[in-house]
Formats: structure tokens, sequence, C-alpha cells
């Protein structure tokens, strides 16, 4: 709710395509690293202004272009104009709150979608916006901080050679989409051993923080339903698509991936049914343990009732001077062992009456 009033505030008034950041500042300067690479040879190095980039539109070299930071907008828009990039495209890029989306052009193709990972105590789930842009020959894409989960595919970019495959801006591409969505298990494993440690902890001794927990994994899996759900559309687009710059031998790739995102969607799904089941076990846990209280103070109440009974014939105190009738027990020599006789008969019975029936 606050991120939609901040995007209404913010493009009040503005053209469609005004390309406005829309989000929360999460490094003081972008930083731009470049990787441009042919079948052999590769150089790797990061540049101080976009303009440094802008030769390698038209070089015979693939280009990878990567900008961490959206919130320089002069940045960006200098980029879109020299790559001849649609101004609602950039509108798009720089809006973080944006749902995974496709979006095909004659030169390029746009693809948008969250990158998840796990902080270093695995309790805080971070989502960040990531954009990639698939050219002719070269690959641009948008973070909106340092850090992300493409070391695996920098690995490869250096020792592979040749490197027939990623000698097409598509192929690199899926490579990095790939990772996004390969990163999204590791994920949902940590939020399986979440749930079920929660379970063994909810069985056994639930408590009420234990509700906290529960609510917590409930928020990530709806917001991980909320960016995963959409790819199946996005990943479907670029295979089904007869664009130019998404080949056959890609595709065959692209089809691998719609089926992980297939399996990632239906994973979520079932931790989402999952968590719903922690709520009912939680709940069931705790009517048992307040049953199981009752009972015992039920069974201690029941054991109690005939013996306060006695103790409340025998405390009236009857005068025998009148009559042998008027509580006799009263003048007996063994009187007071005969009370405790019986009420230890009586309790002793109703206990071992209970632990027969198996309710202690």
């Amino acid at each position: 709710m606050r991120l939609i009033k901040k995007i209404s505030k913010k493009k009040k008034g503005l053209k469609p395509g005004s390309v406005v950041f829309v989000g929360e500042k999460k490094i003081e300067k972008p930083r731009i690293r470049i990787i441009d690479y042919s079948k052999e040879t590769l150089k790797e190095h990061e540049v101080s202004s976009i303009e440094e980039c802008f030769p390698l539109k038209g070089s015979s070299t693939l280009s990878w272009i990567n900008i961490d930071g959206l919130h320089d907008e002069e940045l960006l828009i200098k980029l879109g104009e020299h790559f001849n990039l649609h101004p609602l495209s950039m509108e798009d890029i720089a809006n973080t709150g944006q749902r995974p989306k496709l979006e095909i052009n004659d030169d390029y193709i746009l693809v948008i979608l969250k990158m998840l990972y796990l902080s270093e105590d695995n309790k805080e789930l971070i989502s960040e916006q990531f954009s990639v842009i698939i050219g002719r020959n070269y690959v641009l894409s948008f973070q909106e901080q340092v850090g992300d989960v493409f070391d695996q595919v920098r690995h490869r970019l250096r020792k592979t050679s040749p490197r027939e495959r990623f000698l097409n801006a598509d192929y690199l591409a899926y490579t990095l989409i790939d990772a996004v969505i390969d990163h999204y298990y590791v994920v949902l494993e940590e939020t399986s051993n979440k749930i079920e440690s929660m379970e063994d902890i909810l069985i056994r001794h639930p408590q009420t923080h234990d509700l906290e927990i529960i609510h917590e994994l409930k928020r990530h899996l709806v917001y991980m339903r909320k960016v995963t759900w959409p790819l199946r559309e996005v990943i479907g687009g670029l295979e089904r698509d007869e664009t130019k710059l998404i080949r056959n031998e890609t595709k065959i790739y692209l089809r691998d991936l719609y089926e992980h995102t297939i399996q990632v969607i239906d994973t979520v799904e079932t931790f989402r049914d999952m968590v719903s089941g922690l709520l009912d076990i939680y709940l069931s846990s705790i009517s048992n343990k307040m049953n199981d209280v009752m009972k015992v103070l039920t069974i201690i109440a029941t054991i109690f009732i005939p013996l306060g009974f006695l103790a409340g014939v025998y405390g009236m105190n009857f005068d025998t001077s009148v009559s042998v009738l008027n509580m006799p027990e009263l003048r007996s020599p063994y009187g007071y062992i005969m009370f405790w006789s019986i009420a230890l008969i009586i309790g002793g019975g109703l206990f071992a009456f209970f632990k027969k029936r198996k309710w202690i």
C-alpha cells in the first residue's frame, strides 16, 4: 500500500515513459561492470561513466553490461537513448515495484523478474528487481544493489574457451535468468527446513511465539507466489515467440527453464498448504495441551469431592450426649484413624479407576 502511494505521488502529472526511480536507494553511486568477449578473448572491467559503454553497441564482440543501482535517472535515460530503448521500457526498469513481465520489440527484448535470496542468518527474505535487455550483440542487466547470484555465470565465461554457446546474446540472457530461478530452489530448500522444524516443535512443545514464525513463513510464501506465478508467462513467451533475437537452439534451454519454473510454482503452492497446516497443528496442539490441563484439574477436583464431603460431615460437631445416632464416631478412640482410612480408600480407589481407564 505504501508503494502504491509512493508511485502515485512521484508520477502524478508526468507523461507516459518518464523515467522516474521508484524504490529504495540501496547504494550511493551506481556501479557499471562490463564483460566484453569473443570466441577466444575476454575483457572484464568497471567503468566510471555510462558513455564508456556506448562503443560496445556496434562492436563485433558480445558485451554484457551490468548496472548496479537504479536511482540515477539521468544515467538510465542516456543509456536508453543510445541503445534505442523505448521510454516505457526504461520507465519499467526504474520502477522497482514492477511485476515480472516480458516485452518483445523489434530490436530488443526486455525481461523483468525478481531475484530472491536469504540474509546471512537465513531469517529474512530479500527481494531485488532484476531486469535484462537482450540485444543483437549485447545484454544489459540492471540490479538495485551490488551483489547477485551470477558468480557461477561469470566463472563459466572466464574459464570456458572457446565460448561457442556464449557468443549469442540470447544464450547469455538465458544463463542469467536460469541462475535467478535456480536460486529460488535455495530459498525453497531453506523454507522447507523451517517448515519441517516447525512441525516437530508444534507437535511436541508449541509456544506462543511460534505463531509469529508461522505468519512470517506465510508472508514469505505469499510474496514468492506473487513473483513466481507470472514467470510462467514470461518464460513461455520467450520460448513461443518467433522473434529473431531468440534462436531455435536457445529455445530448447528455455523449454527446460519453463519446466523449472513450473516446479518452483508447484513447490510454492505445496509449501503454502503446508504452512496453513502448521496453523492447524498449532491450534490443535494448544487445544490438546489445554485439554490435558483441564483433565488433570478435573481429576484432582473429582478425587477431593468425596473427601470434602467426609470432612464437611464430620466437621459439623454433633452432640452424642443427646442421642447415640448423633455422630457416634466423635467419641470413638479410633475415629480419626477411621476417617483417614475411609478418605484414603476413596481417594486411592478413584485414582486407580482413572488409571485403569487411561485418563491419567
